[in-house]
């Protein structure tokens, strides 16, 4: 039977009749107060991802939807993952909404990361990417951190009007719109949050006043990042939640270092320097000679190579190679959705070696002096 309810916590169409289609909850519990779809129940209350067959072309359909509308736009970027999480499509999606842009998850950088540097640079990002921002905050939505700010500017921009929150999978929209509900209302945990992407099936709508309401659309999927591509195990391993703690690796040329069994980076050419990595603090990172990291990988991906753990590998596309010639220093080398290698001296020849389809690249370091 389906019903004219949605579920409270992803904002899809509730319904009992397939057990295998988004919004199923028993016809028992149907006519519920703030019933909870199947789906959301079983993340809310175990951590238990379902799959639903929602394809990616439906999440930028829903999200299109704006561009029919006057408008606030807040955009939620993820700071350890800008270049995958900034939606260079934005504009294409939304029409000429006012944009205002909250970077997320700032508690992950070190402390040493000066706010004025990162937003100049984040700006500069945005206008790389074609869009027009109005303005750049520094948020946590897991901490609360910027939040009273973020909620004050939202205010004073949406002159009126309905805001809408966008972004794609798994940059916590939904978590910081909580927050916002949290602050307001004293309601926690109003929509299903979780470590999986496309937890959001539809737009949920919460009142701001009689006429005008925040919404959360559902994420973007962007298959270029790493998260797509690991089980429901490692993604928590690899997702950072707390300070990411820099790694420095000095480094003769013909070295490698394995981030976990996920990216090979072989120091091919250049003088001895330093290399600092940025990941989850729980992703371990090993050593050893450019001559032994083909059988290395062979014989310990999923074991001493790990995350992936040793079930996980044949869920991983195949690993492709990349070449970088680098030459200036404090460079970037950025694996989308995992995190970043800074070459600090630059006049280095890198291969990087990760699954097919994961996007990587280079950029000025953001910690960059």
């Amino acid at each position: 039977m389906e019903s004219n309810l949605y579920c409270i916590g992803c904002g899809v169409k509730l319904q009992s009749e397939n057990e295998q289609a988004k919004g199923y909850i028993p016809s028992s519990a149907i006519g519920r107060e703030n019933a909870l779809c199947r789906r959301c129940f079983q993340l809310r209350h175990y951590n238990k991802n379902e799959e639903v067959t929602l394809e990616d072309e439906d999440f930028l359909h829903m999200v299109s939807e704006i561009n029919k509308t006057d408008s606030l736009v807040v955009h939620v970027v993820d700071l350890f993952d800008i270049e995958g999480t900034l939606l260079q499509s934005l504009h294409r999606i939304v029409g000429n909404q006012s944009i205002i842009l909250m970077a997320n998850k700032v508690d992950l950088l070190p402390k040493s990361t000066n706010s004025t540097k990162l937003i100049h640079w984040i700006r500069k990002k945005s206008k790389e990417a074609g869009l027009k921002i109005e303005e750049v905050l520094l948020i946590s939505a897991s901490t609360g951190l910027g939040i009273e700010e973020a909620a004050m500017t939202m205010e004073e921009k949406r002159e009126g009007k309905d805001i809408y929150v966008v972004g794609v999978t798994n940059v916590g929209k939904s978590t910081f719109i909580n927050q916002l509900i949290e602050r307001s209302l004293g309601e926690k945990e109003s929509i299903t949050t979780s470590y999986f992407p496309g937890t959001t099936l539809g737009f949920i709508s919460i009142p701001l006043d009689e006429n005008t309401a925040l919404i959360d659309t559902p994420g973007i999927v962007n298959q270029q990042q790493i998260a797509h591509y690991v089980s429901q195990e490692d993604l928590k391993i690899i997702t950072p939640k707390k300070e990411v703690k820099s790694r420095i690796y000095q480094l003769n040329n013909k070295q490698t270092l394995f981030i976990g069994g996920l990216v090979q980076m072989d120091f091919v050419k250049g003088e001895r320097q330093s290399f600092v990595c940025f990941f989850s603090n729980g992703l371990p990172i090993h050593r050893t000679k450019l001559e032994k990291a083909e059988e290395l990988f062979a014989n310990q991906q999923g074991s001493l190579l790990a995350p992936p753990n040793q079930t996980s590998p044949a869920l991983l596309p195949a690993f492709t190679k990349q070449s970088y010639r680098i030459t200036e220093p404090y460079t970037d080398i950025v694996i989308a959705g995992l995190g970043w290698i800074t070459v600090l001296n630059g006049e280095a020849t890198i291969d990087i070696r990760c699954p097919k389809g994961v996007s990587v690249h280079l950029r000025p370091s953001v910690h960059r002096k």
